[in-house]
């Protein structure tokens, strides 16, 4: 890893402290999980406003498929396999 430095408000040091100690955790622990949890936050917000983006881009245009009928044989086709472990 590679030393970084922030700076923090007297009020937000305090608190990471108590949280630490209460956690039994260092200082150093918290901060890292903190930002490994605000980066997957961020990557899932991330994919969940592409998707935002793109949804109905296809509605109107002449060659796309039926997904409704798409989603039929993808479930029809899914039951034969979960059936297939059956014999």
């Amino acid at each position: 890893m590679e030393p970084s430095q922030i700076t923090l408000s007297p009020a937000d040091i305090a608190a990471v402290r108590r949280m630490a100690q209460r956690l039994g955790k260092t200082e150093t622990e918290l901060l890292h999980e903190a930002v490994a949890d605000f980066m997957r936050r961020a990557s899932v917000d991330n994919w969940k406003m592409t998707l935002t983006k793109v949804k109905g881009m296809w509605a109107d245009h002449p060659d796309a498929p039926d997904t409704r009928q798409l989603r039929g044989e993808w479930q029809g086709r899914s039951q034969q396999l979960a059936g297939a472990g059956d014999e």
